[in-house]
């Protein structure tokens, strides 16, 4: 993989996650329907973001981390076998953290934000092309590529997620979203095994 094919596949994950709605743009459109705030839409995505963002960084990290001890071959082997495993198990059970009511403030929001994004797998599903790019034994590079990876998968993701929170509020309404429903779970969950698959073969 080039690094430029790297880059662009981080952004459209990132795009991919905001396309989401349990990834945070439906709780963004709930607290601007609940203000009557467009502002509010877009205030709430600040933390949400930083909190998706987190979730990616702290996988890059700890796997960066853990190989230092261990081969890549053998990190390769449990983030695919993460992957499948969080997929199958989100194919059969669909729930999604119930993290505070709808008044929450920043550090709620962050954390909710971070749990959301950590229980769909999204740090998952970058790692194995961030360890393509920048093998993590090579531990300046793989720093300044991990640092990278998170900021291009976040601004892929908040750009389409404040593009869908606001096109929701302004035109569609949560009231529209229940004629216009869709499986979006069992998608991330085909996609979790999907990429798993993958970095067996990278």
């Amino acid at each position: 993989m080039t690094n430029a094919a790297g880059w662009a596949t981080l952004f459209l994950l990132g795009a991919y996650h905001g396309i989401n709605p349990g990834m945070g743009w439906l709780f963004a459109v709930a607290l601007g329907m609940q203000e009557h705030s467009s502002r509010a839409v877009l205030r709430s995505l600040i933390p949400i973001t930083l909190g998706h963002a987190l979730a990616i960084g702290v996988v890059v990290l700890i796997a960066g981390l853990i190989q230092v001890v261990l081969p890549l071959n053998y990190v390769k082997l449990v983030v695919a076998g993460l992957l499948v495993s969080l997929g199958i198990y989100r194919a059969f059970r669909s729930r999604h953290f119930a993290f505070g009511g709808m008044r929450v403030g920043f550090l709620e929001l962050t954390a909710w934000s971070f749990l959301m994004a950590s229980a769909h797998g999204a740090g998952l599903m970058v790692l194995p092309v961030v360890m393509r790019m920048a093998p993590m034994h090579h531990m300046h590079g793989a720093g300044m590529t991990g640092v990278g990876a998170t900021l291009v998968h976040t601004l892929g993701y908040l750009t389409v997620t404040a593009a869908v929170a606001m096109m929701v509020y302004q035109k569609v309404g949560l009231a529209m979203l229940r004629k216009a429903w869709f499986n979006l779970d069992l998608v991330w969950a085909v996609a979790l095994i999907a990429t798993g698959c993958v970095a067996l073969l990278l």
